[in-house]
């Protein structure tokens, strides 16, 4: 049974492919138990990421990898640290996943060479299946980078701006430090 999406970080890449992310351990067990072998599993160097995988595509293009890179970098710890610089990304297969017993949730250890991809930390704000996304593609509403403002402060002046519920942009924008360019 696969999981709920819009319970979890989400957006569709520019070519139409479904990428899922964890909000937390438990997400993170989640989105890794429900990958399938053929599935693109991404997680930033440094921990404190989502693993984001790019669902049931029925072949990841390279621009579909390169967005799920940004959209794992841009919800990482990383981003409130990055000040602009770029991200490094791991890319790897499920086959290469492993959770060893003295792991604790949202954990996992990789086995294998993994692919790597330094990425730019920025987003853009759209509209996806009718709810305000973060999209690692250009849109007409806004660009999202890391900056000084509070997540807090950024989602009330979105949800001024757009008309629509402060929860709604929440939920959409990465942790604090950001700064928002009108298209």
């Amino acid at each position: 049974m696969a999981i709920d999406f819009k319970k979890h970080r989400w957006f569709f890449t520019s070519s139409g492919s479904l990428v899922i992310g964890g909000k937390s351990d438990s997400q993170n067990e989640e989105v890794i138990k429900d990958a399938k072998p053929h599935e693109v599993i991404l997680h930033t160097k440094s921990p404190g990421s989502p693993f984001c995988v790019i669902k049931e595509a029925i072949e990841e293009t390279s621009e579909d990898i390169k967005e799920a890179a940004v959209f794992c970098a841009c919800f990482s710890q990383s981003w409130k640290n990055s000040k602009g610089k770029m991200i490094e990304v791991d890319i790897f297969a499920k086959a290469q996943v492993e959770k060893k017993k003295s792991m604790k949730t949202g954990t996992f250890g990789i086995k294998g060479k993994v692919e790597k991809v330094k990425v730019e930390p920025k987003l853009y704000l759209t509209f996806q299946e009718g709810v305000l996304r973060s999209v690692p593609f250009e849109s007409d509403i806004a660009l999202i980078m890391p900056g000084e403002m509070k997540k807090e402060q950024a989602a009330l002046m979105i949800s001024k701006k757009l008309e629509i519920p402060a929860e709604e942009v929440m939920s959409a924008l990465p942790a604090d430090g950001i700064s928002i360019k009108w298209l």
